[in-house]
C-alpha cells in the first residue's frame, strides 16, 4: 500500500507509522490524515502485527498540528466536517483492538497532541513539547483534544492548557500523567521497540479485551463497566490464549499466545 505522507514498516509483530512530512514539522494535513486511516485500517486486519508505534519524522518533531492554510478557509460546514474527520480517525487509533504506542520525538501540538493522547501508551523523548494552541488561532481543538486531555489529566490542568494555549515540558508532562514515561531523545525509539516488544509477546485476546474494556468502560456507569468487564472476562475465558496462559502457568514455562 504506498503512501506520500507515511512509512509504514513491519518487524516481529510490531509495525512502526511515521508520519514523513519533516519539512512542515509533520503537520497533518487533509491527505496525511486520509493516509493514516488507510494505515490503521489495514493494521487493523493484518493478524501478523500485534502492537503498533506512531512516531514523526525526523528529531524535531512528533507531529506539530494540523495545515494552517487548510484550517484558514473553514466555514462552519466545512470546519464541522474537518474535526468529524479527524476524530473519525483518532477513533479508529484508539480502538485499533491493539495498543498503539506513540513515540513522541519533539513538538506533538494540537493535532499532535490529539494524536499521541488517541494512542494507549505515550513515550516522550526528554526534549519534547505538548501542548493545544488552537485558542492562540481563535479556535478549540477539533480532534478529540477538548474530551481526551481532562480525562487523562483532570479538568483544572486540562483547562489551564486548554485556555493558556501554552506548551508544557516532558516532565511536567510526565508529572501530570499526559505521558506515560520520558526518555533522552537519543533512546526514545529504542526503548518504544522494547516495549513494543513486551506487549507483542502478550495474548492479543486479551490486549484487546483489556483495551476494550478501559475504553467502552470509561462511557459508562460504574456499574455498567464492572458489567460489562464481567462478560469480557466470560469471553476471555473461552480462548485458546487462556487456556495457554493458565497451563502455562502450572506447567511453570512461558506461554506461547496464538491469539485465537
Amino acid at each position: 500500500m504506498p503512501f506520500d505522507n507515511l512509512l509504514l514498516d513491519r518487524d516481529g509483530g510490531v509495525a512502526i507509522v511515521t508520519i514523513n512530512r519533516p519539512q512542515v514539522l509533520n503537520a497533518l494535513n487533509r491527505p496525511t490524515l486520509d493516509e493514516l486511516r488507510r494505515a490503521v485500517l489495514d493494521l487493523q486486519r493484518d493478524d501478523s502485527v500485534r502492537v503498533v508505534i506512531i512516531t514523526g519524522a525526523g528529531d524535531r518533531s512528533f507531529v506539530a498540528g494540523a495545515d494552517i492554510n487548510e484550517l484558514a478557509v473553514l466555514s462552519p460546514t466545512s470546519g464541522r466536517e474537518h474535526a468529524l474527520a479527524g476524530q473519525h480517525v483518532f477513533d479508529l487509533v484508539e480502538n485499533l483492538g491493539k495498543p498503539v504506542i506513540a513515540a513522541i520525538n519533539g513538538f506533538a501540538l494540537g493535532g499532535g497532541c490529539e494524536l499521541a493522547m488517541a494512542c494507549a501508551l505515550r513515550l516522550a523523548a526528554d526534549t519534547a513539547r505538548l501542548g493545544q494552541p488552537e485558542i492562540s488561532l481563535g479556535m478549540l481543538p477539533g480532534y478529540g483534544g477538548s474530551q481526551r486531555l481532562p480525562r487523562l489529566v483532570g479538568r483544572g490542568k486540562a483547562l489551564e492548557i486548554l485556555l493558556t494555549g501554552t506548551a508544557i515540558g516532558a516532565a511536567e508532562a510526565e508529572r501530570i500523567g499526559l505521558v506515560n514515561r520520558v526518555v533522552p531523545a537519543s533512546e526514545l525509539m529504542t526503548e518504544a521497540r522494547t516495549l513494543a516488544g513486551a506487549l507483542a509477546r502478550q495474548s492479543p485476546t486479551a490486549m484487546r479485551y483489556i483495551l476494550t474494556a478501559v475504553n467502552e468502560g470509561l462511557e459508562m456507569p460504574f456499574a455498567e463497566a464492572c458489567a460489562y468487564e464481567a462478560t469480557l472476562f466470560g469471553l476471555a475465558a473461552a480462548t485458546a490464549d487462556m487456556r495457554e496462559g493458565t497451563r502455562a502457568f502450572l506447567e511453570k514455562r512461558k506461554p506461547e499466545f496464538t491469539g485465537r
